[in-house]
């Protein structure tokens, strides 16, 4: 695909406590590679990756493929960050939330993310996908694969534990986003929720084709 030849930009932000491996994450999944010597992020930064999204109809066809464009934003996990990295909440169309195996503190703070996702983000109940990474150092794990999964089913959330290390899971839990994300977008009446900038390959925003909507604050899905 070239520079402007797709039929949808996306985009997603990967969140959670400093060090716990946002920036390894997408960087495997761009990339293919895993650099142990990652400096922390300072503020925000994005990778970008092409991909084609094909949904499957009621009868298990897979529909025409959808060419998507998919911005992976990457954010800084310290607090005096904080500020900067919320204000990015509302243009981002799914969530990649990380915590780290082997750090308990971690896990304990994913649900203040959560809490942070349901102030700012486009809506109350917004796509996210809860991510253990560091899956490759069980001899250090301090989490419990059970209390992962236990706390995702209490929210509603898929859960992958992922290795930025070795690519374990990494692709299935964007994919498996990207699946909630387009389920969403097919689904919904109201689209007022959609971003501004998700653009169609002619040229056109979602929004110009969808209806307005005045509060922005609720999702009609």
């Amino acid at each position: 695909m070239s520079d402007g030849d797709y039929d949808y930009l996306i985009k997603f932000l990967a969140l959670g406590d400093s060090g716990v491996g946002k920036t390894s994450i997408l960087y495997q999944y761009t990339d293919g590679k895993f650099n142990s010597r990652f400096i922390t992020t300072v503020g925000i930064d994005f990778r970008e990756k092409r991909v084609v999204y094909r949904s499957n109809g009621p009868d298990g066809i897979s529909g025409r493929g959808q060419r998507i464009h998919l911005q992976l934003w990457d954010t800084a996990g310290q607090e005096r960050f904080r500020s900067l990295t919320t204000a990015f909440f509302r243009d981002a169309m799914g969530f990649l939330l990380l915590f780290d195996l082997t750090n308990e503190q971690s896990f304990l703070n994913v649900r203040n993310w959560i809490s942070q996702l349901q102030m700012h983000a486009y809506c109350e109940n917004p796509d996210i996908v809860l991510c253990g990474n560091k899956s490759d150092m069980e001899d250090q794990r301090m989490v419990k694969e059970e209390e992962a999964k236990e706390l995702a089913e209490k929210y509603g959330i898929p859960y992958f534990e992922t290795s930025a290390a070795n690519g374990t899971n990494v692709s299935k839990a964007i994919e498996t986003l990207l699946d909630l994300i387009m389920k969403r977008m097919e689904r919904c009446v109201d689209k007022s929720w959609i971003p501004e900038g998700v653009v169609r390959s002619n040229g056109h925003s979602s929004t110009e084709q969808l209806h307005e909507e005045k509060d922005k604050g609720k999702c009609g899905c």
